[in-house]
């Protein structure tokens, strides 16, 4: 079992920045992949960014790099920095884990952008 636990969300003026964190626990040396993602009111569950164990990662074309995913291994921590956020970036973002054939989902953490 891997727990996920992000924070950094709030509320936000349109164009300010936030930084998400997300600290896995438990049985992380399965870990195979780390990333975020994000579900808006209405709307499908969207991958944001996902970063590897080989190093790659993949971002949502409509973010055009104001958003940027990075890992500190040794604190088994995933963040993703927003930046230049817009009105179209409330949603609830999520923390997901590959490990051991299984995905593993945090609670999320509400990010919500003022006009």
């Amino acid at each position: 079992q891997v727990q996920l636990v992000e924070s950094g969300g709030g509320l936000v003026q349109a164009g300010g920045s936030l930084r998400l964190s997300c600290a896995a626990s438990g049985d992380i040396h399965g870990i195979n992949a780390m990333g975020w993602y994000r579900q808006a009111p209405g709307r499908q569950r969207e991958l944001v960014a996902h970063f590897t164990i080989g190093g790659s990662t993949d971002y949502a074309a409509s973010l055009k790099g104001r958003f940027t995913i990075s890992r500190d291994n040794a604190k088994n921590t995933v963040y993703l920095q927003m930046n230049s956020l817009k009105p179209e970036d409330t949603a609830v973002y999520l923390c997901n884990v590959f490990s051991r054939g299984y995905s593993y989902w945090g609670q999320g953490t509400q990010v919500t952008v003022s006009s």
